[in-house]
């Protein structure tokens, strides 16, 4: 019995690991779709990210199983506990690829983002990009050393979020009221993508060390 019960606590680090990678492949087609006004894969994001809503639920249902079953403590309490909240976060990254997709959807057949800010954009998803890509290493290896490098990652994402404001705020530019608007929004979703990556990673160290970093 114990040892199908260490098989439910690993199969729900592999649904994190699947998460993880369902949520930076829907960010690299956001950005995609984003830049290229690309209606067809701006919807298949928004479409996939059902299977992401479906994989948190089905996780928060074992780990509530478990819970009810086992009464877990110590490393395997914070395991579940954990556990959940770091699917929380990362059904959040989710859906905020998904926004990106909806911007894209809105403005077809047009591009949402100006000739000028495009570059910074693209940057903008290769960082989430490796973001979440690290972030599925972190919860495969137990990785605490790269996790607590994922802050620098996410201070390059808040300094073109700023570059974006800047850019925006600039008397030289003439944007659209709508242009400001997407562009608002979209350097949003990149930045709280970062942060809930960050997240994920500070709850994987609590995970290892039982210790807030």
């Amino acid at each position: 019995m114990r040892d199908v019960y260490h098989e439910e606590l690993d199969s729900i680090g592999r649904t994190l690991i699947e998460m993880t990678g369902l949520v930076g492949t829907a960010m690299g087609r956001a950005t995609a779709a984003l830049l290229d006004a690309d209606l067809q894969v701006a919807e298949s994001v928004i479409s996939a990210d059902d299977a992401v809503d479906a994989l948190q639920n089905e996780l928060d249902s074992r780990a509530l199983d478990l819970l009810a079953r086992q009464q877990p403590v110590a490393g395997d309490l914070r395991t579940i506990i954990t556990s959940l909240r770091m699917s929380a976060d990362l059904e959040r990254m989710g859906d905020l690829a998904r926004h990106i997709a909806k911007v894209a959807r809105l403005r077809y057949p047009e591009v949402a983002i100006p000739e000028d800010l495009r570059s910074t954009i693209r940057e903008m998803g290769r960082i989430a990009g490796e973001l979440a890509q690290k972030t599925a290493e972190i919860i495969d290896g137990r990785d605490v050393d790269t996790a607590r490098e994922l802050p620098e990652d996410d201070d390059a994402m808040d300094e073109l979020h700023r570059a974006l404001f800047r850019a925006l705020l600039d008397k030289k530019t003439d944007y659209s009221v709508e242009t400001a608007i997407d562009v608002t929004l979209i350097g949003r979703y990149y930045e709280r993508f970062a942060d809930h990556a960050v997240s994920v990673a500070r709850r994987l160290i609590f995970l290892v060390t039982g210790e807030h970093d």
